[in-house]
Parts: structure tokens; C-alpha cells; sequence
């Protein structure tokens, strides 16, 4: 890990990345491609050691309240969270300020700041985004090797739903002659139905790759799954978008399911709700109160 100052912490939507790079060494990761310019060993996590102080500067100098959001770009919940605690900290500003927040994640560590996402969601809106790509715990371990299995991170659904706190599933990516099958759908879904989830975004069955993602992911490929790499090439050459030729059997699969269990699968309408900033009653009461002495 090596640490940085940062010159602003929040994008022109509100999210912010607390951290850059990851150890969770997900095959797949399109973070690892060159357009980002990362300027470091991806393992290398970059610290942004003023971020906590920027954000609480930049919050103060907000004229309304808003969600905020993290996790786009590197999982806020890497093992070294547990050192540093910079998204715990970015919490605790979000409900002394009153703020929304949602992010995204693929690990069951969400649940130590459970308390916190409460408080939030007590006056506001608190929504966690869980990542699942592999019914199979076993394919899991292997396409995602140092992060939460699947079967965790859907206990980890659970955990949040009982605790009244929103949760959305990104189904993605699906990895073309590996987990794209109907087995693998369905399993997911099956979690996400139990679950109770209140949305899940799928962009398609299938996966994207660029430079510096591409090269990563086919070293992985000729370790894990000998000849498969070849496979790919030959069906998808140097193309970005890397379509399964399963996925429009898999994709009507996956409106159907979430259309008979009533989880929303409209893209567009779960990125509206993600955005929307919501004040509870009550606090609403109060605010207006408070802006009266």
C-alpha cells in the first residue's frame, strides 16, 4: 500500500473512490485497464490519506442534500478497510451530515459497518449493491479468489434485508463458456428471490475487456482453464464486448424470473432510485423545525 493526498474526493454525481486498485484479484476486473491510468501495481493499494477531510469539507459546502456512492471502481471492502477504516469513516460523515449512501461490493465485511448503514437508512436512504457472477462455490473460488464466495455474500443479502436496509444485485459479468448457462442463472436468481432484493442489474450475458484487462484475464484463463483462451479468440478476436452465444435464452430466463417475483429488473429505473436522494418522514419534520430557531 502506499498513501497519496487527493486534491477532491467527490465526482460531479457524488461518488468517490476512497481507495485505488484491489486485492481481491477478481479475473475479470475491468479496473485493471490501462484507460484508467493507474500509475501503480494493481495489488498496490493507493491510499488517499485526506479523503476523510475532503469529503467532510465538501459536504459542509453542499446547499442540499444528496446519495452518496462508492465502490464503482475499487471494492470499498478490501482487507486493508479493516486497517484503515476510511469507508466506515465516510459513513459515520454520511449520517452526522444526513446523506444518502449506497455501494458496491462483493464481500460479507459490509456487515461490520451494519450498524451505521441503519442509522442512515433510519433518515434517508442506505442501499447496498451486491456483485454475483457464480452460483458455483467451487468456480467462485477460482474466478474470484480473495473475496467473499457466493453463498456468503448472498447470506450477507439476508443479513440486509432483515435489517430493513435495500439491497440491489449487479449479475455480471457472465463469463462466455464458463458460468453462462441456465443452471448458473437460475441458482443466482434463486438467491436474489430469497434474498428479497429490490432490483437486479444485468447489462447482458457476457463480459467486457480492454487493454490491460484483456491481457490479465487471459494469463488467468491459460492458469485456471487451459485452451480456453484459445476458445475466446477465436470467437471474439480483439472485440470489447464479449456476448454469450447463450445470452438471449439466458436474458428472457432473467426477465421472466424477476418479472414473476417482482424484482425490479429495469435498469434505468433501479439507477433512478439509486440516485434519488429520500428524507424520511420524521426527519423531514425535524429539519423543518430545526430551520425555524
Amino acid at each position: 500500500m502506499h498513501y497519496v493526498k487527493s486534491k477532491g474526493i467527490l465526482s460531479s454525481k457524488n461518488g468517490m473512490n476512497l481507495y485505488r486498485g484491489c486485492s481481491h484479484g477478481c479475473i475479470y476486473c475491468d479496473s485493471r485497464s490501462k484507460c484508467y491510468h493507474m500509475e501503480h501495481d494493481f495489488e498496490d493499494i493507493e491510499i488517499k490519506e485526506n479523503a476523510i477531510q475532503l469529503l467532510e469539507n465538501a459536504l459542509k459546502r453542499k446547499r442540499s442534500k444528496c446519495m452518496l456512492s462508492t465502490g464503482s471502481m475499487t471494492d470499498p471492502y478490501i482487507p486493508l478497510e479493516a486497517q484503515i477504516g476510511s469507508v466506515r469513516k465516510a459513513l459515520s460523515l454520511a449520517d452526522q451530515y444526513g446523506f444518502g449512501f449506497t455501494l458496491i461490493t462483493k464481500s460479507s465485511r459490509v456487515l461490520r459497518d451494519l450498524d451505521l448503514l441503519k442509522k442512515i437508512n433510519e433518515k434517508t436512504k442506505c442501499v447496498v449493491q451486491m456483485t454475483l457472477t457464480t452460483y458455483d462455490e467451487n468456480l467462485c473460488r477460482q474466478i474470484e479468489p480473495n473475496v467473499s464466495t457466493t453463498k456468503e455474500r448472498f447470506q450477507a443479502l439476508k443479513q440486509l434485508h432483515k435489517a430493513n436496509i435495500p439491497t440491489v444485485v449487479w449479475l455480471c459479468p457472465i463469463l462466455p463458456f464458463l458460468n453462462d448457462t441456465e443452471e448458473n442463472i437460475k441458482g443466482i436468481l434463486s438467491y436474489c428471490i430469497e434474498a428479497k432484493v429490490y432490483g437486479i442489474i444485468c447489462f447482458g450475458m457476457g463480459l467486457t475487456l480492454r487493454e490491460g484487462s484483456r491481457e490479465y484475464f487471459y494469463q488467468q484463463l491459460d492458469r485456471l482453464f487451459p485452451g480456453l483462451k484459445e476458445q475466446y479468440i477465436q470467437s471474439y478476436g480483439s472485440q470489447y464486448e464479449l456476448n454469450s452465444p447463450n445470452g438471449d435464452a439466458l436474458m428472457q430466463l432473467f426477465h421472466q424470473t424477476c418479472e414473476e417475483n417482482h424484482i425490479v429488473h429495469s435498469n434505468q429505473k433501479i439507477f433512478e432510485y439509486l440516485s434519488a436522494f429520500e428524507e424520511k418522514e420524521q426527519f423531514k419534520q425535524l429539519s423543518l423545525f430545526d430551520s425555524f430557531l
